[in-house]
């Protein structure tokens, strides 16, 4: 329960899209798989950064619900053992390599608010909608999003003067400039 309600709690099954398609390296693959037409990654700010992290996730969350319409989507939440799951009694899903998330079926506005805001920020780490029309995801150490989705959807991440977004091929590293992979 939470907000008053139950929410529907993802299995093994709700990911396996995912889990089956990605391979540990450097490249996007790694954390998205290699079935959508564009692909790029998203600098998550610091705070003394003039474009503050709380707008890019509302920049980031808007872009993502227009792409979205009025579907659902499952959010992750990876337990890094101190991050704050949202539902930790849930079942987990084992993504990536092998993460543990708890994985749950709501939507934008719980992605907004379920979460305090903590050193990884407030956000899900892994965010899709219900059709699988696009994928963003944060590993565990990175401080970035890798996204996956149509040409359209990366075009307006990539012009939102509030996500530092850019786009790559399947074959260039995920790493974004001037960021170091762990």
């Amino acid at each position: 329960m939470r907000d008053g309600r139950e929410w529907r709690i993802g299995e093994p099954t709700d990911a396996a899209w995912i889990k089956d398609a990605t391979n540990i390296g450097m490249t996007i693959t790694a954390a998205i798989p290699p079935v959508f037409e564009a692909y790029g990654t998203s600098v998550i700010p610091e705070w003394d950064d003039q474009r503050s992290p709380a707008r890019q996730d509302q920049a980031l969350l808007a872009t993502l619900s227009d792409a979205a319409g009025s579907q659902a989507w499952w959010l992750g939440y990876l337990d890094t053992g101190v991050d704050d799951i949202v539902f930790a009694d849930a079942p987990k899903v084992e993504l990536y390599a092998h993460w543990r998330y708890v994985l749950v079926f709501a939507g934008p506005a719980q992605a907004g608010s379920w979460r305090s805001r903590d050193w990884r920020g407030p956000l899900p780490d892994l965010m899709f909608p219900a059709d699988r029309s696009w994928l963003v995801s944060r590993l565990w150490d990175d401080d970035w999003w890798s996204i996956g989705g149509s040409s359209a959807l990366l075009d307006k991440l990539h012009a939102h003067p509030d996500i530092r977004a850019r786009t790559l091929t399947l074959t260039e590293t995920a790493t974004p400039p001037g960021r170091t992979a762990i």
